[in-house]
């Protein structure tokens, strides 16, 4: 069984080069349907609008981290089952505990390749 490519992404990141490359990479996997936020309070927003298949977040942004949107993602009922890969640039123990003990799906560290994505997107969807 492929990867669902169809599913409507989510990707945010405060860092616009960041965006555009975490979108070109799901391109080169096969997804075309992406959105992109800016900060945690934007893709909230997002998500109660649009029903998205995945988040894609990164950690560290202002105002509101990637970990508080994975806590009032899974803290929202309609939201609570939403598949979410954080990324960050340090891979932290305490952080990737955190974050498993917040609800996250899979974790991403950077700098990594359309493979490493394409690999954690399919852990966390079912290939």
């Amino acid at each position: 069984m492929a990867l669902n490519t169809s599913l409507p992404v989510l990707i945010v990141d405060d860092y616009q080069t960041m965006l555009r490359i975490i979108r070109n990479l799901l391109k080169q996997i096969g997804f075309n349907d992406v959105d992109e936020a800016k900060d945690g309070s934007e893709a909230l927003g997002k998500l109660k609008e649009k029903k998205y298949g995945l988040v894609i977040s990164d950690w560290n942004m202002a105002p509101m981290t990637g970990f508080e949107l994975l806590q009032k993602v899974r803290a929202d009922a309609e939201l609570n089952a939403l598949p979410f890969i954080m990324i960050t640039a340090e891979a932290k123990t305490e952080n990737v505990v955190a974050a498993k003990q917040a609800g996250v799906n899979n974790y991403i560290v950077k700098p990594f390749n359309a493979e490493t994505l394409r690999s954690k997107i399919a852990a966390v969807l079912g290939e």
